[in-house]
């Protein structure tokens, strides 16, 4: 059987036996591992533009201090790079198309175009975010979670208790869009890898970490001295690596096995081994430090692996862009486009104070997630111990609202002849 042939044949099988695998082309860091809540039955996540006056009450209270920034203009380069996103994309084509929103991606840098020049103007009055734009919020609400960029002891050479590698993406991982197949299939895509039997699902974390099965192929990137540090370096998405000599390397997505993500957090709960009001990506740490005998069959449980490569800046969202604390967030691409502009509603933790702080501030969809679905978001804490903190703890229903031009949408809504958004 050819090699065409038998990727046509593996297409069909997986379509009709367990539907189609989704491979992001473009960076995603994974999220925090702590599980939301059972899901309930919601309604189709859409958009609802509020009033021009509930938009001004939220805008007035939008706070720079929760962000740690100085002036809105600090948001100039970010929201550049979102433009400049926006701009590589079909310009006629659909950026988002929901119950309450339709845009294309042109209609989309309009907007984000006119946001940036009036950053200026917002530090002297907020207010004017609502007079210009419509906000939209996105329904039916939002949990919040968060990711970060751990630190990790680590070597570029295997030597003393430096034994754990980090892979880069193998020469033998393949993907194939099955959108040339067929229309139904579109934006799907089916990793794989081929012997002598055929083509086959690539290894999952079990054969790579528990079977060897890239073991001195030459793809380690470094070494580090606790598995467990790669296990969370691959949910976070990225990270800084810090060598014997003291310096700092950046290490960076650079692809997947094409494996389902499956939840630790989950998993330990369900087990019975925490309790899901303990749960935090530190609590799970706690559990695999305690139970080094069961560490290694729980963390197989999740056979979805990442790659990575080392570079000196970092660390890049789905835009390949450099994520900003506190502003970047993983979205769901199909409900929020990469690049919107966003306002935030939420409770951040200061764990320090042992308090909740209210969060009201402009975040902008630069990244996206495995586990990001539908309206989920994931915040994009830093790094260092604080954010490892926040972003370990971090689950929250929040508001969120997408900020589109009045003018933009007042042209939307005359082209389609349908009234004028409040």
């Amino acid at each position: 059987m050819t090699l065409i042939r038998s990727i046509l044949v593996l297409v069909v099988l997986a379509v009709c036996l367990a539907g189609c695998a989704k491979d992001a082309p473009l960076p995603e860091p994974a999220p925090v591992p702590a599980p939301e809540p059972a899901p309930e039955p919601d309604p189709t996540p859409a958009y609802a533009a509020v009033s021009r006056d509930e938009a001004r009450m939220l805008a007035a209270s939008l706070s720079k201090g929760n962000q740690r920034i100085g002036s809105w203009t600090e948001l100039r380069s970010p929201l550049e790079d979102s433009l400049r996103y926006i701009l590589r994309r079909p310009q006629g084509a659909v950026a988002v198309s929901r119950p309450g929103l339709t845009l294309t991606w042109a209609q989309l840098g309009d907007s984000v175009a006119e946001f940036i020049g009036m950053l200026s103007a917002l530090d002297i009055d907020p207010t004017l975010a609502a007079d210009r734009f419509v906000w939209l919020k996105v329904m039916p609400g939002t949990l919040l979670t968060g990711y970060y960029e751990p630190w990790i002891e680590a070597s570029l050479t295997r030597q003393g208790d430096f034994r754990h590698p980090i892979y880069a993406k193998p020469d033998d991982l393949r993907t194939v869009d099955l959108g040339v197949f067929h229309p139904r299939w579109q934006g799907q895509s089916l990793v794989y890898r081929v012997d002598e039997g055929g083509i086959k699902p690539y290894h999952d974390r079990k054969a790579i970490d528990g079977k060897g099965a890239l073991t001195g192929k030459g793809h380690e990137i470094a070494w580090v001295k606790d598995p467990v540090d790669i296990f969370f370096l691959q949910i976070q998405g990225s990270g800084r690596l810090v060598l014997p000599d003291g310096t700092v390397r950046h290490v960076l997505y650079g692809g997947r096995n094409g494996h389902e993500y499956v939840s630790l957090g989950r998993v330990l709960i369900n087990r019975g081994h925490v309790p899901r009001e303990e749960m935090s990506m530190q609590r799970i740490r706690e559990f695999l430090a305690a139970n080094p005998d069961k560490a290694d069959a729980l963390m197989f449980e999740n056979p979805s692996y990442v790659f990575f490569h080392l570079s000196d800046e970092g660390p890049f969202g789905a835009m390949n862009s450099i994520l900003m604390p506190r502003v970047s967030v993983a979205v769901d691409r199909s409900m929020t486009p990469l690049g919107s502009v966003l306002a935030l509603k939420t409770s951040l933790m200061d764990h320090a104070r042992g308090v909740a702080e209210p969060f009201m501030g402009i975040v902008l969809a630069q990244d996206t997630g495995g586990a990001i679905q539908g309206t989920r978001m994931d915040l994009f804490c830093g790094s260092g111990d604080e954010a490892e903190m926040l972003a370990g703890h971090l689950q929250e229903r929040s508001e969120v609202y997408m900020l589109v031009s009045r003018r933009v949408l007042g042209a939307v809504a005359g082209a389609d002849q349908a009234p004028a958004v409040r």
